[in-house]
């Protein structure tokens, strides 16, 4: 392979090659896709708090592969059980209020907050197996239960799919069934 000089090197080039680590215990080109998709999704998709995590935080279960941690602009996913709940929230505490007058802008909808997600990187040449994802969600930390909330039980993952010209396709993924949405 032909070393190019800095000068030479696009944006991303220059990215991954500042950003890779050796100590990394996951293959080189695994880790080089981690980077990739976590520049797409800070600079295409303006996500913040970016991490790659090589074992889940906290149980410290090792991830077969590295698995991005982020925030996201706006919330990527709400789903309908808890988007009814919110809304009905949301419609009390108006009510409550004793000021009808609209303060547009000074709260952040709970439908609007953000929330952390974890993408797993891939490439469209991989061959994934349901065995392969169940590894991903068996060493993924599950979420804290709150009995008044049983859409927050299942684990879910954003699965970034990088193709040959660096295009990268977002698909959520959950672990277990999950309520589809009505429009």
């Amino acid at each position: 392979m032909l070393e190019a000089t800095n000068s030479q090197l696009s944006a991303l080039e220059t990215y991954l090659q500042d950003q890779s680590s050796e100590n990394s215990k996951h293959s080189d080109h695994l880790s080089l896709l981690a980077l990739q998709v976590m520049h797409n999704l800070q600079y295409q998709h303006r996500w913040t708090g970016l991490e790659i995590h090589t074992k889940a935080p906290i149980s410290g279960v090792p991830f077969p592969r590295p698995i991005i941690s982020g925030l996201p602009p706006n919330r990527l996913y709400v789903h309908p059980d808890e988007q009814a709940q919110i809304l009905k929230d949301e419609l009390e505490r108006r009510d409550q209020r004793s000021d009808l007058r609209s303060e547009a802008g000074d709260e952040v909808s709970a439908l609007e907050a953000p929330q952390k997600e974890w993408v797993l990187p891939s490439h469209t040449r991989e061959k994934w197996s349901l065995k392969r994802f169940a590894e991903v969600f068996d060493a993924m930390d599950a979420k804290p239960v709150d009995h008044h909330k049983a859409w927050d039980v299942c684990k879910r993952l954003v699965l970034a799919t990088v193709q040959d010209d660096s295009t990268v396709v977002y698909y959520f993924m959950s672990d277990g069934i999950v309520k589809p949405r009505q429009n």
